[in-house]
């Protein structure tokens, strides 16, 4: 079996990709994310064939959303469009045009003239992260715990041989969570585009996706989706030859591009962020996918399938989980003093609403976890109680499910603005 799900890999990853033919634009002037020291007279953009132009299918608009397009004219490949006199700021571009297939074809950019570009993802009419885009996150952070977290308890809690039906169900709850890293984050740089092109989905895929490929947040989707394939190599390597090098090789590299989330999010653009707000924002997630994922493999592999390991795998793990909180609760304090330097606003926006939220879903998961360690433990030999301890296990795990929810929909909220200091009045006026 295992030599035919080799071969089929090898053979899908070899099948030969249908080509599009729709018109794909080449070049445009302004160029995407371009300072100006002028306002510009027109835009062109530059097609690799020939496009119709649709009826205000360019648009030019302010930051408050006022159009300073006066025509489009065809020439050739390009489409030219005459401006008004553009005002000092930043711009965004909107365009559709009719390629010789018959496909619409879009996109939309930005520019500044006198100012630096606002981000593509802040263009004008994009909508900013959904609900949607919350559970995607979720959903992409559980992919995360149960590759990560699973490979950290197979090489540092159980070590040696698995019994017979345990060593399968471990390699497919990993294979699980790579398989849903890559869906989930090819899902949440489609939702990102679909929200920055501001177009249905069933037609944004004709769109042009270069601008928010080159945003932090498309270079780690990326990198990310890249290296979790090279991950998954590793780990159906690991399973065919049952060689623990492999297994090791694709917790580190697990571990190195889960940093793409921190170097994309609040720690790297945020106010504040510096090269130490990135580690501790990775930090932060890989404690907790080690801890929840971990947590999963105890509850899922080892508490039905190997009874004989259930007190060496949990007093193990209590030690793992004990380190990963300590740098849990680290990071994430040094974090949330980053991002609200106000203690006010923990009740008095948004974002700490659910940070507040997240802080009481981890301290009844630390008290939960000191339940299991001080006083399940020491009576896990009684007839009956490895039974009960395993659905608190389980309700554990639920609570750890409820933190990876806290936290997709915190990397998804904007934290409170920061208040730059002003100067004395007097000073000012010198």
């Amino acid at each position: 079996m295992r030599r035919t799900l080799l071969i089929a890999i090898v053979v899908a990853l070899g099948a030969p990709a249908t080509a599009s033919a729709h018109a794909t634009l080449t070049q445009e002037s302004p160029s995407y994310g371009q300072r100006l020291a002028r306002a510009p007279h027109w835009i062109e953009l530059r097609f690799d064939e020939h496009v119709d132009a649709l009826r205000s299918g360019v648009a030019v608009l302010d930051m408050n959303g006022r159009d300073y397009v006066r025509g489009i004219r065809i020439a050739e490949r390009s489409l030219v469009v005459p401006l008004r006199p553009l005002p000092t700021g930043g711009y965004t571009v909107q365009w559709r045009a009719l390629s010789t297939d018959g496909h619409v074809v879009s996109g939309v950019y930005t520019f500044g003239v006198g100012v630096p570009a606002p981000p593509v993802t802040g263009a004008v009419g994009a909508g900013g992260p959904t609900g949607t885009e919350d559970v995607v996150r979720w959903i992409y952070f559980v992919g995360l715990a149960l590759l990560a977290g699973g490979l950290g308890f197979r090489l540092v809690v159980t070590r040696g041989p698995l019994p017979e039906r345990a060593e399968p169900r471990f390699y497919r709850l990993a294979g699980l969570g790579v398989v849903v890293l890559l869906e989930a984050g090819l899902v949440a740089f489609l939702l990102r585009a679909e929200d920055v092109l501001q177009l249905p989905f069933a037609t944004f895929l004709y769109g042009d996706l270069s601008p928010i490929a080159r945003t932090r947040f498309g270079t780690a989707f990326i990198a990310m989706e890249l290296g979790f394939a090279l991950v998954a190599a590793l780990l159906v390597l690991g399973w065919l030859t049952d060689r623990r090098a492999f297994l090791w090789a694709a917790f580190a590299l697990a571990l190195i591009f889960a940093s793409g989330l921190s170097l994309s999010g609040h720690s790297a653009a945020g106010a504040g962020a510096s090269k130490l707000s990135e580690l501790a924002d990775w930090l932060h997630l890989v404690a907790a996918s080690i801890w929840v994922g971990g947590l999963v493999q105890l509850v899922a592999v080892v508490w039905p399938t190997a009874p004989e390991l259930r007190g060496l795998a949990l007093r193990r793990f209590s030690r793992l989980a004990t380190l990963c909180i300590a740098v849990l609760l680290t990071a994430g304090t040094y974090l949330s003093v980053m991002r609200l330097p106000r203690t006010q606003d923990l009740w008095r926006t948004g974002y700490g609403h659910v940070l507040l939220v997240k802080l009481g879903l981890v301290a009844l998961a630390l008290l939960w976890g000191a339940a299991h360690q001080f006083l399940a433990l020491p009576r896990l030999e009684r007839p009956g109680f490895a039974a009960r301890l395993g659905r608190s296990l389980l309700g554990e795990s639920a609570v750890a499910m409820a933190i990876l929810l806290a936290a997709a929909v915190l990397v998804n909220s904007k934290p409170p603005v920061q208040q730059v200091p002003q100067p004395p009045v007097a000073a000012r006026q010198r």
